[in-house]
């Protein structure tokens, strides 16, 4: 889609832009991401213009209730020390008075801890749904001293999100109340700032009752920054770069910059608009002058031309650089910058989606924000490394569900090539729980939705707006009127990207939801598969797009977008697991008498086609304590990829032969999988005390045939087709050796796949992710650990515990497993293995050298790591 704006000069006469959640500085991420040093009392800012200063160090935080902290003289020396992003509800509770244990959790009726680590049963507001989590009242305050502004100066604070609830006070003056938890939002300093003395900022955050249908986090768990500005400045988020015209021979860079005179007189400037390819210039300055009222603002704008550019695509995500320098009576005055990508989007029923005239089918992942052992803490390499795992497992597009994602994962998108469907809101008008954002949604929505469109509208990675997910109301007069008004919104701020909304409710039948599709571009189908061609046929003109799919429904959502250019993809409920929605991807064993048979469901509606087809057991969704991650991802909680997963690479044409094994189930016994779960599969022929039985293996592959060996004995052979969902199953007498999987096209083999018994656990292995990381804050390293044999094969079902110790020039962040049902300390270097594995995080402290990183279990050879700081 393209910009129709016209090249003019704006201005809003009379108005001063408003201080307000829209003053942000996600837009203007130029400057490098510098370490400040950490332990000062208080902190020592910038005076003369600046942008993009880090605030995160220094900070003070209490989690409880403190009245009087927003006034500067309370004393907050007891409070501890620490530095942002930071999440309180995945740190460890104090302990209750124990019994039984020793280790200070307090044991229930049912011998369940209900307090251990983070988790709190009795405590947590949102049970199941946000993991056990618990939140709260918080309170954090700075220091800071900034030098005598310059005349008409200002300075604005920038929070990238604070869960939830906030007020901010600035020397005991209120600056405001931001209630959604997923919003960039701002302030303006200036009018109670001290210039040359010490000031104090007070943050209150209130996450309380229950608002949330997942694992939020608490507290300040993005960065923060500080803006300096003259009395001419560009306002947050008015730069903005639109590609009209794009070409692999030529393209057309439209950049537009508002220039806010905070004078009493009107004032004459220059602003210089220039493009860059890393640090070289690729245009020449435009230099576009402007006549500024007092207090007004006006914009900038020029179209560049560039031969030959370098386009932005998932294979190839280039980017490009805006800047904008405004010079006010001769002298520098402010200057902001952008990253941009040159890539033409183009969605039609025809031809589905193009991206520089390339069709391309999505596909994708919905992700939940937080980043798993870490909490909800955006800290920048953790949003990057999502973005890694999520491409090299053959992701190209993730749905941030179901809020605006951080800025930081933003820039990763961008610099790794991965689309993005950027998604506002989980509720308007309409409680999903009784303390959620409906209760903010007419008085905010607007504020809120604008923050999202201005902050991201850059960002090449995003191709796709959503107004909303499953809201109730959608189809409803109300709601349709509400979805108007967004789009309409949108739209305005934005006219370059179409909108969506991801729309469910196939039990009531497709046609009572058409008023939910009026005024949106693209159509988003929740678990809806079965009305795809149906809907079509009735209304030929909608675009689909799968928003959510169940796992064990890969096949059939993936078999509708190739075979259809007018779904556009499919998006996986989840790509990776999330904290909260405890359980939904379980997968249990029931007897005879209990559960019910294992392809027992739901009675379903008349018309309601087959759309759970396949589904083993729709309703057992919820299980209690000691469940507290969904499970349900294609990728682990600590970044390894699950079976499910693995089939995914089939369907997807990455990979020609997977396999793996469904865990042995007691005689008398039945595997029930839930809605959104997969059989508990293990890619391992190692299954001590299974000799003589019988175990299920499948082979998924794109071959016409497949052929299992065990020990170099053929055991079967087996079609595979459409028919079989590229599956074969066989049943298998488990004896210790080598089983083998060979796919076959045409009677030729294509690949082949064998798993090896392994030996008893020997050794840790340990390997980082990288072996140099920078000495910021904002890096990490992630060191995976591997229960191996003596011959260096993974044991793959070992569960032992490992102590970790750290040293050097880093700190232990995290430490667990992917279990989800093995509820301990995020913070204690000893997990449990899980499947073999579990994951430390090490983060530097802020100074060169190196961070050691030692490893150990009880019978076994440990091992040691060492990550050089620069």
């Amino acid at each position: 889609m393209e910009s129709k704006q016209p090249d003019t000069v704006h201005e809003t006469p009379g108005g001063v832009p408003r201080r307000s959640a829209l003053q942000a500085a996600a837009a203007l991420f130029s400057a490098p991401f510098l370490a400040q040093p950490a332990g000062a009392a208080v902190t020592q800012m910038a005076a003369s213009p600046k942008r993009n200063q880090r605030f995160d160090e220094d900070w003070r935080f209490l989690r409880a209730d403190a009245p009087g902290a927003e006034l500067p003289a309370f004393n907050d020396t007891s409070w501890r020390a620490l530095s942002l992003p930071h999440d309180w509800s995945v740190e460890d509770l104090p302990p209750r008075p124990a019994h039984g244990n020793g280790e200070g959790i307090l044991w229930g009726a049912a011998d369940l801890p209900t307090r251990v680590g983070p988790f709190d049963t009795d405590l947590s507001a949102g049970g199941r749904d946000t993991g056990w989590f618990v939140g709260g009242t918080g309170w954090y305050r700075k220091h800071f001293h900034i030098d005598a502004l310059p005349a008409g100066g200002q300075v604005e604070i920038v929070f990238d999100g604070v869960y939830m609830n906030s007020d901010v006070w600035l020397n005991g003056h209120l600056l405001g109340n931001q209630p959604y938890g997923y919003t960039t939002f701002a302030y303006d300093l200036t009018p109670h700032l001290s210039p040359g003395g010490v000031n104090v900022l007070a943050v209150r955050v209130r996450n309380e009752g229950r608002n949330s249908r997942w694992y939020s986090g608490s507290g300040i768990y993005r960065h923060v920054w500080l803006n300096t500005t003259g009395s001419v400045r560009i306002p947050t988020w008015s730069l903005f770069v639109t590609t009209p015209e794009v070409s692999r021979q030529r393209a057309a860079v439209k950049v537009s910059a508002g220039v806010e005179n905070r004078t009493s007189s009107t004032r004459e400037v220059t602003v210089h608009l220039q493009l860059f390819d890393g640090k070289a210039p690729v245009s020449a300055n435009q230099a576009v002058t402007l006549s500024v009222a007092a207090g007004a603002t006006a914009t900038a704008e020029h179209t560049f031309t560039l031969d030959n550019p370098k386009l932005w695509s998932t294979g190839t995500p280039h980017l490009y650089r805006a800047e904008a320098a405004v010079l006010a009576a001769g002298a520098a005055a402010d200057s902001a910058s952008t990253s941009f990508g040159l890539r033409r989007v183009e969605i039609d029923v025809t031809n589905g989606l193009r991206i520089n005239g390339e069709a391309i089918k999505l596909k994708g992942g919905c992700l939940h924000h937080d980043n798993g052992l870490l909490g909800a803490c955006a800290i920048d390499r953790a949003e990057e490394r999502r973005i890694e795992l999520m491409k090299a497992n053959g992701f190209n597009a993730i749905r941030t569900s179901h809020n605006p994602p951080s800025p930081a994962f933003l820039d990763a998108c961008d610099r790794l090539g991965m689309l993005v469907l950027d998604e506002a809101f989980d509720q308007w008008q309409r409680q999903k729980n009784p303390q959620d954002y409906h209760q903010y949604f007419d008085k905010w929505w607007q504020h809120d939705l604008d923050a999202m469109i201005l902050r991201d509208r850059n960002h090449p990675c995003v191709f796709l707006w959503s107004i909303g997910n499953e809201i109730p109301e959608r189809a409803e007069p109300a709601g349709v009127e509400t979805a108007k008004r967004m789009v309409e919104r949108i739209r305005q701020l934005d006219p370059t990207r179409l909108v969506t909304s991801a729309i469910s409710g196939a039990f009531a039948g497709s046609e009572s939801l058409d008023p939910a599709f009026i005024h949106l571009d693209v159509g988003g189908y929740n678990y809806m598969w079965g009305f795809y061609e149906k809907d079509h046929a009735r209304h030929p003109e909608r675009i689909i797009l799968g928003t959510e799919s169940f796992p064990q429904q890969a096949f059939q959502n993936w078999q509708l977008v190739e075979k259809h250019p007018y779904v556009l993809g499919d998006f996986v409920w989840t790509g990776m697991d999330h904290l909260g929605e405890s359980s939904i991807g379980n997968a249990q064993l029931t007897s005879p008498g209990r559960g019910g048979p294992p392809n027992q469901r739901p009675a379903q509606p008349s018309g309601f086609g087959n759309i759970f087809t396949g589904l083993t057991s729709f309703g057992n969704i919820s299980l209690p304590f000691p469940w507290f991650n969904c499970y349900c991802g294609d990728i682990d909680l600590i970044g390894q990829l699950k079976p499910q997963g693995y089939y995914r690479r089939i369907l997807w044409g990455l990979s020609k032969l997977e396999m793996a094994v469904q865990r042995p189930v007691p005689a008398g016994q039945t595997e029930s999988i839930s809605a959104w779960g997969w059989s508990d599969e293990l890619r391992s022929w190692t299954w001590p005390g299974s000799e003589g039985k019988t175990l299920k293996v499948r082979v998924y592959t794109t071959g016409d045939k497949v052929s299992l060996l065990l020990n170099g004995a053929e055991i079967a052979s087996k079609p595979v087709s459409p028919e079989t969902q590229l599956t074969a199953e066989f049943d298998v007498p488990y004896r210790p050796g080598t089983l083998k999987a060979v796919a076959y096209q045409s009677g030729k083999p294509i690949s082949e796949l064998a798993f090896q018994t392994t030996g008893k656990p020997a050794r840790l292995k340990i390997t980082a992710d990288r072996a140099e990381i920078r000495r910021d804050r904002n890096d990490l390293s992630f060191v995976t650990v591997e229960v191996v044999d003596a011959a260096g094969l993974l044991v793959p079902d070992t569960v032992i515990p490992v102590a970790f110790s750290v040293s050097g020039a880093g700190e232990l962040a995290a430490a667990g497993s992917a279990n989800p049902k093995d509820p301990f300390s995020f913070r204690k270097p000893r997990p449990k293995t899980f499947h073999g594995q579990c994951l430390a995080i090490l983060r530097p402290k802020g100074t060169a050298g190196s961070i050691t990183l030692q490893a150990q279990a009880e019978g076994l050879a440990g091992g040691t790591v060492s990550i050089r700081v620069l």
